[in-house]
C-alpha cells in the first residue's frame, strides 16, 4: 500500500476532521451515539476508537461519508 506524503495531506485531514467535528457538536451527537449509529449500520466502532480516529484525521473518505450519513448531513461546505 503506498501511503501519500502527509504534508500534502495533513491539511486535508485536518479539514475533514473539523466538518466532522463541527457537524457532530451542531447536532449534539456524541461519540458514543455515533458509535451506536455506526452499529445500526453494521460498522463497529466503539466510542474510545472513534475519538482516537477522528482526532487523527486520517479516516477513509468512506468512514466520513459513513458518519455523515447516519448523522444526518445532507450537504457539507469544503469552503476554505
Amino acid at each position: 500500500m503506498m501511503m501519500a506524503d502527509n504534508s500534502l495531506t495533513a491539511p486535508y485531514e485536518e479539514r475533514a476532521k473539523n466538518i466532522l467535528k463541527g457537524e457532530l457538536k451542531r447536532r449534539g451527537i456524541t461519540y458514543a451515539l455515533l458509535a451506536e449509529k455506526l452499529k445500526e449500520k453494521g460498522a463497529h466502532e466503539n466510542e474510545r476508537n472513534l475519538a482516537n480516529k477522528i482526532s487523527r484525521g486520517s479516516f477513509t473518505a468512506a468512514f466520513f461519508m459513513m458518519c455523515m450519513d447516519v448523522i444526518g448531513v445532507r450537504q457539507v461546505s469544503l469552503e476554505i
